[in-house]
């Protein structure tokens, strides 16, 4: 009798391809947003990972990004605003073999569900975060969002934001994050490399991707993503590698007190051995920080792993404390802890 299974596999031996992560649905994103590249880009890292599709989970919350569960060949759900990452973490406590995948946009996950952002970072679960930031309420037509710019004219703003925005790796690192990377929608083979690192990473990785919205911000990040000056705008960042960034590769990062400064090598008495190597396994972030605090204007935007630390996972914790107990106490089932401890019988 043949098994019906949705992930078999012709060759098993065969390594998997980005096609294999793909279904047969429509893509449903307006002609040339942003999504449209993640989720090719994640479908190739996928692929490069070589984890099974039937270890393999996607969650979402609400928003254009959160669509991206109904085009993957693998398990996925597409849950409620803001609680994307309390049912991811819920996933994989409950089952700490699954590779596990979130993505939500900048009002999904920094407004309704930044209370969910901020533990599922500080507790360290072992997630994978897209935060897709285009710093606009895409799906509900074009109201400002949390990373959206003080004095932001919007559907919801018409005479502009009265409050300052948050920014996201500085609140991954007050929630004393152990991963966080950045890319941009338009440079593909960084946004891969990146993805590739969250998920070998034990633990929180917070990835997040700058991304336009073609209806309602349009060029929103143009500054840094324009082709002719995104080399002297951006700088990608790789453990172990000098900071340097422009077209000619010439320009780099330098200690200034204690801040950074911008630098051409060969003016001013500079050379290339004053340009910072970057480390993303230092434990302390007080660097990670100005560097992923960089905005593309004085500094360069910096993309890549900024930061990339060891430390125990919740849910691994979770599990070997379970373990623990069991092996301690001699319980068998759930029944055994509940009647364990002080119990009433109420007539």
């Amino acid at each position: 009798m043949e098994q019906n299974n949705l992930f078999t596999n012709n060759n098993a031996e065969q390594a998997l391809q980005p096609s294999d992560f793909k279904n047969d649905n429509i893509v449903r994103w307006c002609p040339g947003c942003g999504d449209h590249a993640v989720l090719n880009v994640l479908h190739k890292a996928m692929a490069e990972l070589g984890i099974p599709r039937e270890k393999t989970v996607v969650v979402s919350g609400i928003g254009c990004s959160s669509r991206l569960p109904y085009y993957m060949n693998s398990y996925a759900f597409h849950t409620i605003h803001g609680r994307g990452g309390a049912v991811a973490t819920g996933v994989k406590v409950a089952n700490p073999e699954l590779t596990v995948w979130q993505v939500a946009g900048d009002g999904d996950c920094l407004a309704i569900g930044g209370n969910h952002f901020i533990h599922e970072v500080r507790r360290n679960i072992d997630v994978n975060l897209l935060l897709l930031n285009n710093r606009i309420y895409g799906l509900t037509k074009g109201q400002f969002s949390p990373t959206s710019a003080r004095g932001f004219i919007s559907k919801s703003s018409p005479y502009g934001t009265t409050e300052d925005p948050f920014v996201p790796a500085e609140l991954a690192f007050g929630a004393r994050g152990t991963f966080f990377a950045r890319g941009i929608d338009v440079e593909l083979k960084i946004s891969q490399e990146i993805m590739v690192a969250a998920a070998r990473h034990k633990g929180c990785s917070v990835v997040e991707i700058l991304q336009n919205c073609m209806i309602f911000n349009d060029g929103i990040h143009s500054y840094v993503t324009d082709r002719e000056m995104r080399a002297e705008r951006t700088i990608h960042l790789v453990h172990g590698e000098k900071m340097l960034f422009g077209k000619e590769h010439n320009r780099g990062l330098v200690q200034d007190g204690f801040g950074l400064k911008a630098v051409t090598i060969g003016e001013d008495g500079y050379t290339l051995d004053d340009v910072l190597v970057h480390d993303a396994h230092c434990e302390s972030n007080f660097l990670h920080q100005q560097l992923a605090m960089m905005d593309g204007h004085e500094l360069p935007l910096a993309l890549g792993v900024i930061r990339e630390v060891e430390a125990s996972s919740y849910e691994a914790d979770v599990d070997a404390q379970v373990r623990y107990i069991k092996r301690k106490r001699g319980y068998k089932c759930l029944r055994d802890m509940v009647l364990a401890g002080d119990t009433w019988q109420v007539k």
